[in-house]
Order: structure tokens, then C-alpha cells, then sequence
């Protein structure tokens, strides 16, 4: 019997996070500069439609752009207009749609593809991306508080499949993520709110000092004051940079700690049909987790307090009937099933320190899940019998 053959290699991938205003102004050479290339390249659009109605002059404002700067690309086509949010994932009709364009257009691993919108439609994309050609050129321009200061800035790419949220896709870093803050002033206020939720998350589970600053400023927060914002987009995307260059990016082993109150919420935007915004099942999934690591002894009543108190300022609900559906357990396998292996659960043992757990007292959640009640209900100190 020969002996095997073994061979090993790593492949360093870099990208850059760019913070800039007003993207497509005709002074603001940063989109151009970071698509130009010795060979011109091509740029095909894909835009959530949500954007694209919310600013009815995009289109004509990339296409100037275009003519701007011919000599540092080529746009290939007009952009794609897809739906937003979660409806964008639930089939393969949209991912096809970019790759029929790859084809007709001629998109080559040379060329971008460019995604301009929330973290549903940059996923979706992304995956395109990742899948047509064994990988485009990607470039994000997340348009939510979500997409900015999380999603949008990660390695992953996805669309649903078998009533499982992500259960198709790709890690495959982004060529670079532009984050313009023009967007997000004709953010609703949901989705304006629910990006804030992830950066709670990254902070209860890694910075104490960041959720006090958090805390301090909820006010400006939830009276949309831009510049805490981009305060807080800003601290939430470095730390999230931090996490995928310093641990387990490709996600090889059963850890997931950036996903801290993420397996209830994922099974929560399923049974609300996606009616709930990601954020807002996430600060649901976080009070869950954070009641339950109360009441196994991990944190005090204090700063389980402070916790759901952050949330109600911010004007997030800690409890909707669905949380008390049986069927909410049923995330704990889907979430082990995601990664294999087995149960890895991120708790907290501190506010700002994270712990993980392999398993979860189905009963204990059910009195975290009670607890939520009537902490939404205002009965503070029912909730703390």
C-alpha cells in the first residue's frame, strides 16, 4: 500500500472596511479606486428594492458615476433590483438571476459584483458571488445599522433552504465592504433600531465597557442621533473584525460566540413567517440567554436588570407569544445541526465575559422564557420572585 499523499497550504485573505458618505458623488473616488484594476473591469449592480425606492435617483446616480470613471471600469449592465429582507433568501430564484447575468454579460473572476442593501440581500449576493464562476469579486454596500456594524462586514453568505435560516451558502470573505451613513437616514425606525441589538450582543459578550457606553447613550440612540450611531457602528464592526482574524473564522469546530442569543431568534423569525427583523428576534434571543444565565447563577439580578432595562429604552419587545411556542426549542438542534458536533452554547458569566456551555435545561428555559413575560408586561418584581 503506498503511503498518502498530503499537501498543506494557507491562503491569507485581507479586505478592507471603509467608512465614507455620499458614495456615489461624482468627488468621492473611494467605489472607483477600489474597483480599478490594469485590465478595465466590469461592475454589475444588484440593488435591494427597498433602497432603490427609498432613493428613486440611485440608479441615474451610478450611472454618472460610471461615465465619471469609464477609465477605471466598465458598467457592464443596468443593476439588478431584488426584493429585501428575508423573502430575498427563501428561494434560489434571485441568486439564479445574478448568475444568468454573469453569463450574459460576461462577468469574469476579474470583474465585481456589486451589492448595495440590507444583510439579507449582501448574503444573498454574496453567495452568488461566491458560487458563479468558484468566485467574483465581491464589494458590499450595506445600507442597515445591522448590515454596517455586523452582517454586512462578516465572511458568511447564505440563503434559507428546508425552513432553516442559512442552511445554504458559502464563507467567502468580501474584496472590500463600503459602509455610507447616507443610508441610513431613511432607515425606518425597526430597522434603524434593530442593527443596535448585535452591537448589545458584542458587548455583553466581550466589552463591559462598550454596553456601558451603550447604556449612557441609549437615548441618543433611539432618537437617532447620527453621530452616537456612528459611534457605535464603528466599535461593533472593529470588534467583529477582531473576532474573525483572531479565532475560528471558517467556523471548523462547534464555537460560535458572535451568535450569543442567536439560536431562539433564528427559530423565532421562522415562526413570524420573517415578520420579526433579525435584530429584534436577536434581542429577544439575548434576554432569553441572559435570564437564563440568571437564574443558573452566572449573573446577578443587578445586571440582568440593566440588561432588559437597555433593551425596553432602545424600544425593543423582550417577549412575543411565539417565545413561548414549544416549538422555540426546537432551535437548540437546528442551531447544533448548523455546525455539528456538539451543543455549543455562549451564556454569560459577567456582563462584558462570555461563557460557553454544551447543554441547556429545557425547563429552565421555560421559566427564562416566563420571566420574559412579565419582565415585558412591567411586573419587574413578579418576574424576580
Amino acid at each position: 500500500m503506498k503511503k498518502p499523499l498530503k499537501q498543506s497550504f494557507s491562503v491569507p485573505f485581507t479586505y478592507s472596511v471603509h467608512f465614507t458618505e455620499n458614495v456615489f458623488d461624482i468627488e468621492n473616488t473611494l467605489l472607483a479606486k477600489s474597483v480599478m484594476k490594469p485590465q478595465l473591469a466590469k461592475v454589475f449592480f444588484v440593488i435591494d428594492h427597498k433602497v432603490a425606492e427609498l432613493h428613486p435617483d440611485l440608479t441615474d446616480k451610478i450611472q454618472k458615476y460610471a461615465q465619471a470613471y469609464k477609465n477605471h471600469f466598465i458598467l457592464c449592465a443596468l443593476p439588478l433590483i431584488v426584493p429585501g429582507g428575508e423573502e430575498v433568501k427563501n428561494s434560489m430564484q434571485y441568486v439564479e438571476q445574478i448568475i444568468d447575468a454573469t453569463n450574459a454579460y460576461g462577468i469574469d473572476r476579474h470583474s465585481f459584483i456589486v451589492a448595495i442593501g440590507g444583510g439579507a440581500v449582501l448574503d444573498m449576493a454574496g453567495f452568488a458571488s461566491a458560487i458563479a464562476h468558484r468566485g467574483i469579486r465581491h464589494i458590499r454596500i450595506p445600507t442597515t445599522v445591522l448590515a454596517q456594524n455586523d452582517s454586512g462586514i462578516g465572511i458568511k453568505n447564505s440563503v434559507n433552504a428546508y425552513k432553516k435560516k442559512n442552511f445554504i451558502g458559502t464563507f467567502a470573505p468580501p474584496y472590500a465592504v463600503i459602509n455610507d451613513a447616507t443610508f441610513l437616514s431613511t432607515l425606518d425606525h425597526r430597522d434603524w433600531r434593530s442593527g443596535i441589538s448585535e452591537a448589545i450582543k458584542v458587548a455583553l459578550i466581550k466589552d463591559a465597557s462598550f454596553f456601558d457606553w451603550i447604556e449612557a447613550n441609549s437615548e441618543k440612540l433611539v432618537t437617532r442621533d447620527m453621530d452616537a450611531m456612528q459611534v457605535l457602528i464603528y466599535r461593533c464592526a472593529e470588534m467583529h473584525l477582531e473576532h474573525i482574524g483572531g479565532g475560528d473564522p471558517f467556523e471548523m469546530g462547534s464555537s460560535r460566540p458572535l451568535d450569543f442569543g442567536h439560536w431562539a431568534a433564528h427559530k423565532l423569525e421562522q415562526l413570524t413567517q420573517y415578520s420579526l427583523r433579525h435584530g429584534e428576534a436577536v434581542a429577544i434571543g439575548i434576554c432569553l440567554d441572559s435570564t437564563y444565565s440568571h437564574l443558573k447563577g452566572m449573573i446577578s439580578q443587578e445586571h440582568l436588570l440593566r440588561i432588559i432595562s437597555v433593551f425596553k429604552k432602545l424600544g425593543f419587545t423582550v417577549h412575543i407569544p411565539e417565545l413561548s411556542d414549544g416549538n422555540v426549542i426546537k432551535g437548540l438542534d437546528e442551531f447544533r445541526e448548523h455546525l455539528g458536533g456538539k451543543l455549543t452554547i455562549m451564556l454569560l458569566d459577567d456582563i462584558g465575559r462570555g461563557i460557553e456551555v454544551h447543554e441547556m435545561d429545557k425547563d429552565l428555559i421555560h421559566r427564562a422564557t416566563e420571566m420574559l413575560k412579565i419582565f415585558q408586561q412591567e411586573r419587574v418584581n413578579e418576574a424576580l420572585k
